[in-house]
């Protein structure tokens, strides 16, 4: 018979992340009280099917509607599927499909159904993370940065640090880790930097058919155009001081400006406008980071990891030199979240999202036979 999640110690915790980049749905394992990352556990990847992933860009954009059905339909399957092969755990995280994010219009959307989920393992589960965020003024993204901060914690950093993650979009995280509280006002700055995979993964798919400039082959043997740089650089979002945030294809005009260029020359110039971004974004750093930590999928294209090493003032480390996981880590933030949403503890605050106070957003859905 489901419990409900204890109130205070050391809980197992299962996270769940579907990301902009539509590759597939990660889930982790993180025993913690909510503040402290006690220990890493298990994790699991379950791959999306191409026809999932023509389901997923149809709905992109759409804030309801039969294509953000079909969709949610997609994201639940998986998430159960993957879920099944999980026991031990106290709590699950679920984050859902961003299917748009306008936080200052219509809001942000997520699809996947979290009551579908609990009543399915007998767990509960928190979902719904960026609403409260959104409605309290806040971007509603990104949500990792208390996580990173645990991170910075549990890795027993002295020093200021950004967590850069490069999933569909480019998102920084610095961190203080001088501060002994994630609230506490300059422990964080948290935005997006701009487009990051989404863009590329676009142009392979619409030119070659591809997922992805698998290893930036394709980028590695093009130039890039300086001029369309030079333009994507000038768009108001770099000019914008954070918080901030995007939606996936915010720059999907990026495609317009690599339209006349080959696929080589393309690939180059959208991973380098990625670097770029990022370059743009470090300068909001309130002090010069020791070092900045990649994680994401992004982190595996060795041509924009040298462009990052070349156009940054600071090391530029995957997240694993320090043994941490890169491919799991936003996962394992939404494993950590969940702790804190049911504990009734803060998952942003000003300087993460813009939001007017720290708020712990989020809904807990309990299986209706749990004690």
């Amino acid at each position: 018979m489901a419990k409900a999640i204890a109130k205070t110690g050391v809980v197992t915790a299962l996270g769940m992340m579907s990301g902009t980049s539509l590759d597939g749905v990660d889930a982790a394992v993180v025993d913690t009280d909510g503040i402290r990352i006690h220990n890493f556990g298990a994790s699991g990847y379950r791959a999306y099917s191409e026809a999932e992933r023509t389901c997923l860009r149809a709905a992109l954009g759409h804030w309801g509607g039969a294509e953000a059905e079909a969709a949610a339909e997609v994201v639940d399957d998986a998430h159960a599927e993957l879920l099944s092969g999980f026991s031990d755990y106290d709590v699950a995280g679920f984050h859902g499909q961003t299917l748009a994010h306008a936080p200052r219009q219509q809001g942000t959307y997520q699809v996947g159904d979290g009551a579908t989920l609990a009543a399915k393992t007998g767990r509960p589960v928190v979902w719904d993370f960026r609403s409260d965020d959104v409605a309290m003024g806040g971007e509603g993204a990104p949500l990792a940065p208390f996580f990173h901060f645990a991170c910075a914690k549990f890795l027993n950093l002295k020093k200021p640090v950004c967590f850069l993650n490069l999933g569909g979009v480019g998102n920084l995280t610095y961190v203080d880790p001088r501060f002994d509280s994630p609230e506490d006002a300059g422990a964080l700055l948290a935005f997006d930097t701009g487009p990051a995979n989404a863009p590329v993964n676009d142009l392979m798919q619409a030119r070659l058919g591809l997922n992805m400039d698998a290893d930036g082959r394709l980028a590695q043997s093009g130039t890039v155009e300086t001029g369309a740089l030079e333009l994507f650089l000038a768009e108001s979002y770099f000019s914008r001081l954070p918080p901030k945030s995007l939606d996936r294809n915010d720059f999907s005009e990026m495609i317009n400006l690599v339209g006349e260029l080959s696929d080589a020359d393309a690939a180059a110039t959208l991973t380098a406008m990625c670097a770029a971004g990022v370059a743009q974004g470090m300068q909001h750093c309130p002090e010069s980071p020791s070092s900045v930590l990649v994680t994401g999928g992004g982190r595996h294209n060795p041509v924009l990891m040298q462009m990052l090493e070349v156009s940054l003032d600071c090391p530029v480390q995957k997240v694993e030199e320090l043994g941490l996981d890169g491919d799991m880590l936003e996962a394992q933030a939404f494993a950590y979240l969940a702790v804190r949403v049911a504990r009734g503890l803060a998952t942003s605050a000003p300087g993460t999202t813009g939001v007017s106070a720290c708020v712990g957003g989020g809904v807990v859905s309990v299986p209706t036979d749990s004690k």
